[in-house]
């Protein structure tokens, strides 16, 4: 009787904070599975792992077939949109290498995702502000830890500009997903994360389609898009070093204050998230575009286009907590998967990209091995 007491306010209490830890998936949680298939990567992999190995939620939503809640099936769907809608959005603004500081598109979505986050605190938990201030102060040491990743998802977010305006949004959807190979390789490399089987021939796959996609006939073979590339690669090599790092760093620290992880939900760390973005971003702001900044303004030759982009970072950063809230980082995978053929197919249609069949024979392959890379127990299906 007593121990059912107790499992009973264990349980009652994972309630009160929106988290349920599954310890038998514990595996599944690891960084290879909770890494994101999007720009967001690193703080993706901040919110999976914050408050336990697994974290799903339980909702009083209605259940699918499939056993995701309508509100996880609807997340889903708004990631994918806003997945190729954002690729789509800053391809058409960047295209014609428009002359305003990247550093300001990073510091207008931030500050967009943090007051977006506040506001979730305030008026949705009816919590207060010094709550807010409670957790910075319990939770300093991952503050700290946090500006690691956050000035990765600067650069990402910094090298993104850059690279769509050199490369079309299709073909960046495709190389992006090479930060699974990345992560992969850091986490062998660092922390000796072992891959399963069907993960290594996922990242074959991805290895192939992402050659193919690149392959250049006729005309489109003299257009060269190395910058672009190049950049794309950049941001495949930060997001795959800040998810080792918080795998290893930040979620070991974590797991040594549990009380501080379960106390707080996912808003708080989007705050801290964004609270530390700012900062690093502000630095190289200063640094960098500080006589530009004083000359012009923060904003100078933003126009509407621009400010949708920012506006988009920002609330793809919110839609993908909402997914880890309410569905898991194996659904997010099926949405990545719909995002990159979405952008394929609206990039001929919107900006009349020349794609040839090669390409659509590459995008098979990535979009398989993201669905591989990301999927449960695939491995005794596929061999058996």
């Amino acid at each position: 009787m007593t121990e059912s007491r107790f499992n009973s306010k264990q349980s009652t209490k994972r309630r009160q904070t929106g988290l349920e830890v599954n310890e038998d998936d514990e595996e599944a949680a690891s960084l290879l599975q909770t890494t994101s298939t999007d720009i967001n990567g690193t703080c993706d992999t901040l919110v999976a792992n914050d408050g336990g190995d697994k974290v799903s939620v339980a909702t009083n939503d209605s259940s699918t077939a499939s056993g995701i809640s309508s509100m996880g099936l609807k997340v889903l769907i708004l990631l994918a949109v806003q997945n190729s809608s954002k690729n789509l959005l800053m391809r058409y603004v960047m295209k014609e290498k428009p002359n305003f500081l990247t550093s300001a598109a990073v510091i207008g979505s931030e500050c967009t995702k943090l007051t977006l986050s506040i506001l979730y605190i305030l008026l949705v938990e009816r919590k207060s502000f010094d709550s807010i201030v409670q957790y910075f102060k319990d939770d300093w040491r991952n503050t700290l830890l946090v500006s690691v990743p956050a000035s990765a998802y600067n650069l990402q977010m910094t090298l993104e500009y850059i690279a769509l305006a050199n490369l079309d949004a299709a073909m960046f959807s495709v190389l992006v997903q090479t930060k699974l190979l990345f992560t992969a390789t850091f986490a062998a490399l660092v922390i000796g994360k072992k891959l399963k089987y069907i993960q290594v021939i996922s990242l074959v796959l991805l290895t192939v389609g992402v050659m193919l996609c690149n392959m250049r006939f006729g005309d489109d073979a003299k257009n060269s898009n190395l910058k672009g590339i190049l950049a794309t690669l950049g941001i495949a090599v930060s997001s795959g070093f800040a998810s080792v790092y918080t795998e290893k760093v930040i979620k070991t620290q974590r797991q040594k204050s549990p009380l501080v992880s379960g106390q707080y939900g996912l808003a708080y760390t989007q705050v801290q998230l964004a609270s530390m973005s700012l900062v690093t971003i502000g630095i190289y702001a200063c640094l960098m575009d500080f006589s530009t900044i004083m000359q012009y303004g923060l904003f100078h030759n933003f126009n509407g286009g621009a400010f949708l982009t920012v506006f988009n970072s920002a609330i793809g950063g919110l839609i993908v907590a909402g997914v880890l809230k309410y569905a898991d980082s194996v659904l997010k995978g099926y949405a990545t998967a719909i995002s990159v053929i979405m952008t394929g197919l609206l990039s001929m249609m919107l900006f009349g990209t020349h794609l040839h069949v090669v390409y659509f024979m590459g995008i098979a392959n990535v979009v398989i091995a993201v669905l591989l890379y990301n999927g449960k127990n695939l491995e005794e299906f596929v061999c058996s």
